[in-house]
C-alpha cells in the first residue's frame, strides 16, 4: 500500500479519488492551505507565497495534482485569467521545487489536464491524445499546464496526465450549473459535442492510474461515448423531471452574459477514450444513461 498526496483533495473529484484510495488501503494526505481545517490527514503548502511543507513530499510515495482555480467560477477579466494561469502553473513549479530536494522522492506524478487542451472548435472530429492543441485561452492554459508536469519526469518520477471532460456529478460541476434555471434548454445550437466522465469513472481512473506503473503519458479522461450538449441537456433533464425546451438559448446572449467564457459551452469537441481503454481501464458507466442513472439515484 502507498502514501498519497493529494492537491486539491477536498474539491468534487478529490475527495471521490480519497474515498476509492482509502477503500483499497491506501494512505491519504492532502496538500491544503489550512490544513488544521479537515479531519484528512494534511501538510500545508501555499501556492501565492510559493511555500510548501517538505514533510509532505518526503512521506508520499506518489502525488495527484488537481489543484487550480476554477475556470467557470467568474467572468474572465484579464486578473481572473492571471490567477486560473498561475494556480496551475506555479502549483506545479511548487511541488517539482520540493521534489528535486526531496532524500525521498515520490516515484509517480499524476496530474490533472483537460480536454480545453484541444480548442473547441474541432467539430465532429474524433479527437485522440495525438490531435493538435488549440489556441484559446484555456487551450493555452492547458499546454503551458501540461509543460510544467512534464518536468517532473526531469526527476525520475513516472508522470501520468489525465485530460478530464466534463464531470457529471450531482453536487456541482458543470452538470449542476446547467440544471439552474427553470427549464433546461440547449446552449446555442446544442450540436456541439460535450465529452463528459461519470465522477466515479473519473476516481477510480486516477487509482488505476496510481496502481498501474507501467502507465505513462497522457491520456483522455472521458466516457467512451461523447454525446451533443442537446442530448445531455435533455437527459439529464428527464432524469430529475425537468421541463426541456429545444429551443436553445442563443449564441449571443451567452456571449452578452459570459463573454469570453461563453467559448467553451459554445464549443465542444468527442475526445476519444480508447488509449486508457487499451491500457485495461474498464468504465462502470460507459453510456450517458447509466452515467446520469449514477449521478442522481
Amino acid at each position: 500500500m502507498k502514501n498519497i498526496l493529494i492537491t486539491g483533495g477536498s474539491g468534487l473529484v478529490g475527495k471521490r479519488i480519497t474515498a476509492h484510495l482509502e477503500a483499497k488501503g491506501h494512505a491519504v494526505a492532502w496538500l491544503s492551505r489550512s490544513p488544521d481545517k479537515y479531519k484528512q490527514k494534511s501538510f500545508s503548502w501555499d501556492v501565492d507565497a510559493m511555500q510548501i511543507d517538505q514533510e509532505a513530499i518526503e512521506w508520499a510515495d506518489a502525488v495527484i495534482h488537481l489543484a487550480g482555480e476554477g475556470v467557470a467560477d467568474s467572468r474572465w477579466t484579464a486578473k481572473r485569467k492571471q490567477a486560473i494561469l498561475h494556480s496551475r502553473t506555479h502549483s506545479t513549479q511548487i511541488l517539482a521545487e520540493a521534489i528535486s530536494k526531496a532524500e525521498n522522492k515520490p516515484s509517480s506524478f499524476i496530474a490533472a489536464s483537460a480536454v480545453g487542451y484541444y480548442g473547441f472548435s474541432t467539430g465532429n472530429d474524433v479527437i485522440t491524445e495525438n490531435s493538435p492543441a488549440g489556441d484559446d485561452f484555456l487551450a493555452q492554459v492547458v499546454i503551458a499546464w501540461e509543460n510544467e508536469s512534464k518536468k517532473l519526469e526531469n526527476h525520475g518520477l513516472r508522470t501520468v496526465m489525465l485530460r478530464i471532460g466534463i464531470v457529471l456529478d450531482e453536487s456541482g460541476g458543470a452538470l449542476k450549473e446547467m440544471l439552474k434555471p427553470p427549464v433546461a434548454a440547449p446552449l446555442g445550437s446544442g450540436d456541439q459535442w460535450m465529452s463528459w466522465i461519470q465522477i466515479e469513472d473519473l476516481a477510480r481512473m486516477f487509482v488505476f492510474a496510481i496502481e498501474n506503473e507501467s502507465l505513462s503519458g497522457v491520456f483522455n479522461a472521458v466516457g467512451p461515448k461523447p454525446v451533443t450538449n442537446r442530448t445531455l441537456t435533455q437527459s439529464a433533464a428527464k432524469k430529475i423531471n425537468k421541463l426541456f425546451v429545444g429551443v436553445g438559448v442563443p449564441a449571443f446572449l451567452l456571449k452578452i452574459i459570459l463573454g469570453e467564457m461563453a467559448l467553451m459551452v459554445l464549443g465542444g469537441n468527442k475526445a476519444s477514450s480508447k488509449k486508457i481503454e487499451a491500457a485495461g481501464f474498464q468504465f462502470r458507466y460507459p453510456s450517458i444513461e447509466e452515467a446520469l442513472e449514477k449521478t442522481f439515484k
